[in-house]
């Protein structure tokens, strides 16, 4: 049957560090790049000073 569930939209939230941010930032860029979200990628450059 149906619940709430069904009609809810369920979305992610992640913290990093500055050291985990580091680490993924150019996976991060590149599929940001990749799937056309510039901005996205952009965003994570401009915090890491690239």
């Amino acid at each position: 049957g149906l619940s709430v569930l069904d009609f809810v939209k369920r979305t992610s939230i992640l913290k990093l560090g500055p050291e985990q941010l580091r680490t993924l930032a150019p996976a991060a860029i590149a599929l940001a790049r990749a799937e056309g979200l510039d901005a996205h990628g952009r965003s994570v450059a401009i915090r890491l000073n690239m």
